[in-house]
């Protein structure tokens, strides 16, 4: 009898840690992880302006939980610009890349001179 009574605390208990353990996400992913996956696995399955149009409403729902996007983020979204055309907007999110990760700086810094070349 005294083993039915602690199986519920014992249950309960273990349920009480798991959620405690449980820590926020440092970035607001969004789409992010799925639309690279999905571009690299099948190259033309995805069209640039769908990406754009995603990763613009993920950055907008981020801000708005004033949580930062993932590294790589802002460099994607100036390679889909670049895709289009759209040279100044690439330049912009290349240099927002830069700023908020500086550790990727020199990578940045040579696609903006390849940028800048076209």
């Amino acid at each position: 009898m005294r083993r039915v009574v602690w199986l519920p605390a014992v249950l309960v208990l273990t349920a009480v840690l798991a959620a405690g353990c449980a820590r926020p996400t440092l970035y607001s992913w969004g789409q992010y992880e799925e639309l690279i996956y999905r571009s690299y696995a099948a190259p033309g399955a995805v069209s640039p302006e769908m990406q754009v149009e995603n990763l613009e409403a993920d950055y907008q729902k981020a801000r708005s939980e004033n949580k930062p996007v993932p590294p790589g983020f802002h460099a994607h979204l100036g390679y889909l610009y670049f895709q289009l055309g759209k040279l100044d907007q690439a330049q912009q999110e290349l240099e927002t890349e830069k700023a908020q990760f500086p550790e990727s700086a020199v990578f940045i810094d040579r696609l903006l001179a390849n940028l800048r070349k076209n």
